[in-house]
């Protein structure tokens, strides 16, 4: 039984062959695209459970292509890129996407991102459910409600909102939130959970510039206040 289903978009030919190939050896069946268009016909058409994304991709590119993904679903996105610039980063983080990989990078280091991504959208036991007033967050179905209503998260927002529901009152760092949640180390750059802390704000708060639940402790990080 294959542990994912993952869609690889670059233009580079060499790129998708060394992508897809650490990823055969760890289990994942891979369909590869070679540009925008290709890439959005085969979402519509096929069923996929990880994107693998080239931000320049030719045509329709990947920061567009992660804006039509996640408009519609939930659907993990890691974006590959060669801009090495913070802002560029953002961006695609901002359109909801769940990791970036800046080139050249390691096939190793990506195939552990895709196990990462993927081991962690798993619907966990059922069982355990959390409770904030207003706030319910359902580990099990991955579903996070307020006031009755379904909140959308991307994979890394909800798997960021759920270990900080599960510390409550615990202060952690960036880099702290980078090693347990995103599963690697990265002291230099702690911009993506910043990013994330953001979009968590605009989904669950009721004033996201006051907020209440998600607090910011100035020079240490971040902590949930049930």
């Amino acid at each position: 039984m294959r542990a994912g289903r993952v869609l690889v978009v670059d233009d580079e030919p060499i790129v998708r062959e060394v992508v897809c190939t650490y990823l055969r050896r760890d289990g994942y069946g891979t369909v590869e695209a070679g540009d925008g268009e290709q890439a959005l016909h085969l979402l519509a058409s096929e069923h996929f459970d990880l994107v693998v994304l080239d931000v320049m991709v030719p045509g329709v590119d990947g920061l567009e292509i992660c804006r039509r993904v996640r408009a519609g679903s939930d659907l993990p996105v890691i974006l590959l890129t060669a801009r090495g610039e913070e802002a560029d980063r953002i961006v695609g983080l901002e359109l909801g996407a769940d990791d970036y990989v800046t080139k050249p990078f390691s096939p190793r280091e990506l195939a552990a991102r895709v196990k990462t991504v993927l081991r962690r959208t798993a619907p966990a036991p059922a069982g355990e459910r959390l409770v904030f007033g207003d706030l319910a967050i359902e580990p099990s179905a991955r579903q996070v409600t307020k006031a009755g209503a379904e909140l959308r998260f991307t994979a890394r927002e909800f798997d960021l909102l759920l270990f900080l529901a599960r510390n409550p009152r615990q202060v952690f760092s960036r880099q702290h939130l980078m090693e347990r949640v995103w599963g690697y180390q990265a002291a230099y750059d702690t911009g993506t959970v910043t990013v994330h802390i953001r979009r968590l704000r605009e989904k669950i708060e009721d004033d996201p510039a006051n907020p209440l639940m998600l607090q910011t402790v100035w020079g240490v990080g971040y902590r949930f206040l049930a």
